[in-house]
């Protein structure tokens, strides 16, 4: 394994504590800052919108540089980010933070995902991207419920602190180790990015991952709320709850990447499929505390079981012109992560109750399934029609015109 995955998992950790320990940390901030725990989602909604500018903006306007040096300046706007937040006295200056933070993030992991599949063979892709992407899900293990616990005792600044601080240890790794290859730092026109976009495959590709990861967010958003307001779990317990939720994002992230590298439409069929029933089963079974035990690993194990193989597909019909459509994907999990917190926050503010989020992220995920479902038998019919021309060629090209 190239070292330099160990550093560009390194930076995905700091940047996935940034996404994430918030939601653990959301009644102290709102209670703090004075504002509606609707309010207070608009922190993790206004985050995600603002990497999606970044994802787009940041990575296209990078794309004739040299990827280390950009990878390091990606991690200082992201240390200066969460400097303003920790220091921030009021709701707007917080929302300034977040959104400094926001704009590394998309750029650094669409443009980290593509220096790590450049740095193994073809077929051990999946893998490498999957590695970059342990750093996240160790976030979530240790980092979000460490978070949570040192925001509860010390106020849910110090939680920013020490992301800063992992920033600054993340810049040293990704200098040291992070070494590209020639033929990922040459000079990239981003007209010729901007092609990617012409595939259909792109951008169902982005659809999915918008809608699958849209329904994991609208439960996972308000998940303090649901613990604490309707399984009935104290407030202190939500940190090692988290430590579930997180384990549960390891062993799905492992085998996603695994088996993308078999089958990326199959697995993420698979995997789609499996987050929804587990979203209804939520809905159905928040009560139960024994039950919602065992959701929450399952729901962080399909969810994220599908990180690997949507970065993966939506490189792979990008062609030659990686870079800008993974930075789009990786704005497109956060458009999700916006719709899902947006579409919950509105289940809860017209008085829902906080199982609506879960039953909302159920809808978005079955949707999502739908769309793949689609785009896999599109994908299909297009590979069989250029391996045998001569065969339902033309019908299958009215077929795929009209799928995608």
């Amino acid at each position: 394994m190239p070292l330099g995955l160990i550093a560009l998992a390194l930076g995905s950790f700091g940047i996935g504590l940034t996404e994430f320990v918030i939601m653990g940390l959301l009644p102290e901030v709102a209670s703090d800052l004075r504002v509606s725990e609707t309010a207070a989602g608009w922190l993790i909604s206004g985050y995600a919108l603002a990497v999606v500018v970044g994802a787009l903006g940041l990575t296209a306007a990078t794309t004739r540089l040299p990827r280390q040096p950009v990878l390091l300046g990606l991690i200082v706007l992201f240390i200066i980010g969460n400097a303003v937040t920790a220091l921030a006295d009021g709701y707007e200056l917080a929302m300034v933070g977040r959104i400094i933070a926001a704009l590394s993030h998309g750029a650094f992991f669409g443009i980290g995902s593509v220096v790590a599949a450049s740095l193994v063979p073809a077929q051990q892709q999946g893998r490498a991207i999957a590695i970059m992407f342990t750093g996240l899900t160790a976030a979530n293990v240790f980092g979000v419920p460490f978070g949570t616990f040192l925001g509860q005792q010390f106020g849910w600044r110090s939680a920013f602190w020490v992301i800063s601080a992992i920033g600054i240890v993340a810049f040293v790794g990704i200098a040291v180790l992070v070494r590209t290859p020639r033929t990922s730092t040459q000079a990239v026109s981003p007209l010729s990015e901007l092609g990617a976009f012409r595939s259909a495959q792109v951008w169902l590709s982005l659809t999915v991952t918008i809608l699958g990861y849209g329904g994991m967010f609208g439960a996972f958003t308000y998940i303090a709320y649901t613990l604490t307001g309707v399984t009935g779990f104290e407030s202190t317990t939500v940190p090692w709850l988290l430590v579930l939720f997180g384990i549960g994002l390891v062993f799905g992230n492992w085998a996603g990447g695994r088996l993308a590298d078999r089958s990326i439409d199959g697995t993420l069929i698979g995997f789609v499929a499996a987050l929804t029933v587990v979203l209804v089963l939520f809905g159905l079974l928040a009560t139960h505390q024994i039950a919602t035990i065992v959701i929450l690993v399952l729901m962080g194990g399909f969810g994220f079981g599908t990180v690997p193989g949507l970065q993966s597909r939506v490189m792979r019909y990008a062609g030659g012109a990686p870079t800008l459509a993974s930075g789009a994907n990786i704005g497109a999990f956060n458009v999700g992560n916006a719709l899902g917190a947006w579409a919950g926050g509105i289940g809860i503010s017209m008085g829902l109750g906080y199982t609506a989020p879960i039953w909302i992220g159920a809808a978005l995920t079955a949707t999502a399934l739908v769309v793949l479902v689609l785009a896999a038998r599109a994908a299909r019919i297009l590979q069989r029609s250029l391996v045998d021309p001569d065969s339902n060629g033309p019908s299958a090209e009215r077929e795929l015109s009209t799928i995608a």
